[in-house]
């Protein structure tokens, strides 16, 4: 049986908003592994589950102006005053997933894939890895060399990020994920030290482009590298679905 992927775009959602449907959907997938093992049935084995629930959902959304701090974020990396943080309307949200500060806003694609990864064959490790080669493919549609930085998450052209990730993992099911400059405005990472890495610098497709391809046509490119990498069919459902 083909693994099932369910994808729902929210368009516009505020960070909390996102986060909490995705807790509610990692923890249906929780609860499932939890009544198969109970049942003695193997991770991804139970034909049965597989029809009651998918091996994992896709979420696309952008968020308005708001920086994150991840579990091993520092404060200090946070620059702007709250004075500047007000007049500019910028939440700042101490999060649970991995990794230090980073920038969400208006023109940025973020995916937050909520995964079985025992569906999937595969550790953090490398599911990590499969989510910076979906970028890496996507980015090479428009023929933007995009690669990896030794030690370091996400993807990168040259020296300037051009993905950012963080993920949280609990009982291997997947949440938080990736975000993707598309058109975004690359003032607002003025006021951090993004992913507290002094040595480096942020980029969008725009930037490297001159003009950013549409939000649609690189969402069709993701979901096309979602699908072949992870060996999953993707169904759209809506917003209730």
């Amino acid at each position: 049986m083909k693994r099932i992927v369910k994808h729902r775009d929210l368009g516009a959602l505020s960070y909390n908003e996102a986060w909490r449907l995705q807790e509610s959907l990692q923890q249906k997938l929780i609860d499932r592994k939890k009544r198969d093992a109970g049942n003695g049935i193997n991770t991804g084995e139970s034909q049965e589950s597989a029809e009651e629930l998918p091996s994992g959902y896709l979420l696309f959304v952008e968020h308005p102006h708001v920086y994150t701090i991840g579990k091993s974020g520092k404060w200090e990396n946070l620059l702007f005053t709250p004075d500047i943080l007000q007049k500019k309307g910028i939440e700042v949200v101490k999060t649970d997933r991995g990794g230090d500060i980073t920038y969400h806003g208006p023109g940025q694609l973020v995916g937050y894939p909520v995964f079985d990864l025992e569906h999937f064959g595969t550790g953090v490790a490398r599911y990590i890895e499969l989510l910076e080669e979906v970028i890496i493919r996507t980015a090479s549609e428009y023929g933007i060399d995009a690669g990896r930085v030794p030690s370091r998450t996400g993807v990168w052209v040259g020296n300037s990020k051009l993905c950012a990730m963080g993920i949280k993992c609990s009982r291997y099911v997947s949440m938080h994920g990736f975000a993707l400059n598309v058109r975004t405005d690359l003032e607002f990472y003025h006021g951090i030290i993004p992913c507290g890495i002094n040595d480096g610098g942020v980029t969008s497709f725009e930037k490297i482009l001159g003009k950013a391809p549409s939000m649609n046509e690189i969402k069709e490119h993701l979901l096309g590298r979602f699908e072949s990498l992870f060996d999953c069919k993707i169904d759209a459902v809506s917003e209730s679905g």
